[in-house]
């Protein structure tokens, strides 16, 4: 149906991560275009730049990256990627649109790999995995430690890669890790040995139906296996007791429970200080190069990844 092209106003591109094929769709949409109209990429992390290659002038100027997150009716992130060639009305029009009438949290990025949102989650996330495998905790305590006794999302870590897809977590950060030449962290990028072993077994989550979690059905009777991360093999949840969980159950407050996850003894402790103090310096760095406002950095993170607060406002 390209010839339908002509009659929209705004074209959303959302085909696979792959700038060659990108490329090849825009040449076609470009013959049924009307001039004037709204073209944009949703990609996740190639350069915004890259896809203006024998593209004509009007083309350009109506160009940007819009990456919404995934799932949208659910993530409220709408980053806005201009290129140097973008009208500057076109970017003014894209962030008041899709705050007016799309309900996104509309954030305005610069063209740097995986933008805001991916850069610093995605950093947070593998922090958080190099951090586990110093740990003897399980798949399910991790989930718990990493979820909303801290103000992230009830998914957390390990559950949230088996939504989105450990292919898709793999795919950024191998980009990413491939485009920072001069991050100071870029080695957190690296692939740990647990997400090495899962994706070369293609236990990517709900897709192929077993990640770090694996649903079995017996009979009537449905069941959560968690994977051990030492043997790799599923397993009844453990019923285990935090310490964080119970000294933070009557703490409505989020920066009191920060407080008292930051300052608990043991394991526990080692692995909040561990990780947070990791992120807030990642976070620190970043400025200006992903983002010129602290402010955005904490909008992004947390409309994408449904953090209740950003890292510099926790």
């Amino acid at each position: 149906d390209m010839s339908k092209i002509k009659d929209v106003d705004w074209f959303i591109e959302v085909v696979v991560e792959n700038l060659d094929i990108k490329k090849s769709l825009f040449d076609k949409v470009e013959k049924e275009r009307t001039d004037g109209t709204l073209i944009t990429s949703n990609t996740s992390g190639i350069p915004i730049h890259l896809m203006l290659d024998e593209r004509s002038e009007d083309f350009q100027k109506h160009f940007c990256g819009t990456h919404f997150f995934n799932p949208p009716r659910y993530l409220r992130l709408l980053e806005v990627i201009p290129t140097p060639k973008t009208d500057p009305e076109i970017v003014d029009f894209l962030m008041n649109y899709g705050d007016l009438y799309l309900g996104k949290e509309t954030v305005l990025c610069k063209d740097t790999p995986a933008f805001i949102a991916n850069r610093i989650g995605v950093y947070s996330m593998m922090s958080g995995m190099h951090a586990i495998s110093d740990t003897n905790f399980s798949v399910g305590e991790i989930d718990k430690l990493t979820g909303p006794v801290i103000g992230r999302a009830k998914s957390a870590t390990f559950r949230t890669s088996d939504l989105v897809g450990l292919d898709t977590t793999v795919n950024v950060s191998n980009n990413l890790f491939a485009a920072l030449k001069d991050d100071e962290s870029k080695d957190r990028f690296e692939l740990p040995e647990i997400v090495k072993q899962l994706h070369e077994r293609k236990w990517l989550g709900d897709k192929t139906k077993q990640g770090f979690y694996k649903k079995v059905v017996e009979g009537s009777k449905k069941q959560i296996l968690e994977l051990n991360l030492k043997t790799y093999e599923y397993e009844e949840k453990k019923k285990s007791k935090l310490d964080v969980l119970d000294k933070t159950k009557n703490v409505e407050d989020l920066k009191k429970r920060l407080q008292i996850a930051i300052a608990l003894k043991g394991d526990e402790g080692d692995f909040y200080r561990k990780t947070f103090f990791d992120l807030f310096k990642y976070c620190t760095y970043r400025i200006p190069e992903i983002a010129d406002e602290l402010f955005r950095i904490d909008q992004a993170v947390s409309a994408g990844f449904a953090w209740e607060l950003g890292p510099f406002k926790s």
